[in-house]
Order: structure tokens, then C-alpha cells, then sequence
């Protein structure tokens, strides 16, 4: 599989039985439909790309690696932890984290609880 960000070569690592591809330029992460739940525990071990290598490529529409056709991807925000951008494949359902992202996702801190609680009570107030 080539990466969808940068078209270098993916390779398969597992995270706790689930086989997830990893650019080896530049550490990108892509999951196929529903495995980004499965590989949370092994986040630190499979993610180990750096944020600023993700931020120098934001922005970039990026094409499905998986589908037929050259599907574009579409940019997604978690709701739960807003500063994080993922793409995901309306046809098959990956996803796409660039380095570092993945590993923020999984880490969904007290801290960003207790921030998301903060803004939901604030907002029923009003």
C-alpha cells in the first residue's frame, strides 16, 4: 500500500492484534474501517511519528488508498478533542492520522474532560 499523504511504501504493525499500515517516510497512520478503537492501548508503540511532521502537511487533500477511483478523502474533527484533523474515506470508512495524531487521540486526557464538561455546562447556562 502506498501512503496516501506522501505516496512512500506503508508497512504492517500490529497493535495488540490489529494490523495497522505506517508510512515509512512520513509516519502516517492508516486504519481501515473501525480499527483506530481496536489499536487505543498500542497508540505509543505504532505512532511514532512527531506532531511537527504533521503540521507541516496539513492542509493537503489527500486520496483513499484503498478504493478504486482515487476517492477523495475528507478532513474530520473529533469532537471530543477538537485540535485533532484526521481523513477519512466516505467510501470504505478509513482513516488517515498523520504522525502524532493518533497518539493525541488515544491520550484523551482528564485535563480535556474535565475542559469538554466545563464548555457543555457552560453552554446550558447560557
Amino acid at each position: 500500500m502506498r501512503c496516501p499523504r506522501c505516496a512512500a511504501e506503508m508497512i504492517e504493525v500490529d497493535a495488540n492484534g490489529v494490523l495497522v499500515d505506517r508510512c515509512l517516510a512520513c509516519q502516517g497512520l492508516w486504519f481501515d474501517m473501525l480499527e483506530e478503537q481496536d489499536a487505543r492501548s498500542a497508540a505509543a508503540q505504532i505512532d511514532v511519528g512527531t506532531a511537527p511532521e504533521a503540521a507541516r502537511n496539513s492542509g493537503d487533500r489527500i486520496r483513499c488508498p484503498c478504493c478504486p477511483g482515487e476517492q477523495s478523502m475528507v478532513s474530520m474533527v473529533d469532537p471530543l478533542q477538537p485540535h485533532i484533523r484526521f481523513e477519512s474515506c466516505t467510501i470504505c470508512y478509513g482513516r488517515f492520522y498523520d504522525a502524532g495524531e493518533y497518539r493525541d487521540f488515544a491520550e484523551f486526557t482528564l485535563g480535556e474532560r474535565w475542559q469538554r464538561w466545563r464548555a457543555l455546562v457552560a453552554a446550558k447556562l447560557r
